[in-house]
């Protein structure tokens, strides 16, 4: 969660020094880095059998997390959305327009709050430094 926190803070600073492509990037590791470590927290033993893809990662937080009702779908789509925008950042010629851009950081500081939430809650790790 350390890094994950460290890509939202990031977000934050690159969409603020106007770097909107940048401020996308980090929004969505934020996201990723905080559902692998909610996955991981929900069951240690997907640490050899998760990883390898970005994929791989949003299908087993989909399958394990979100259909089985311990992450909301709501909260699921925040990180299949930054997805879509992070590629479009990263790889399409075009920016990410300032507002969409400004959106995805605000739903990489929910979604990133909301899996500490989960990890003090439902897993017994009290990580997040805003409850400590």
């Amino acid at each position: 969660m350390a890094k994950a926190d460290r890509a939202c803070l990031s977000a934050r600073t690159l969409l603020d020094a106007g770097d909107v492509d940048g401020a996308c990037n980090r929004a969505y590791y934020a996201m990723f880095d905080a559902a692998r470590a909610a996955l991981l927290a929900s069951d240690p033993s997907l640490a050899s059998g998760i990883g390898k893809t970005h994929r791989g990662i949003i299908n087993a937080f989909s399958e394990r997390l979100i259909k089985h009702g311990s992450v909301s779908k709501e909260v699921g789509r925040l990180l299949k959305r930054a997805e879509e925008v992070r590629l479009i950042a990263d790889y399409r010629g075009d920016s990410v327009e300032l507002a969409d851009a400004r959106e995805l950081v605000e739903q990489a500081e929910t979604f990133v709050s909301a899996m500490h939430r989960q990890l003090a809650s439902e897993w017994g790790n009290n990580d997040d430094p805003q409850m400590s």
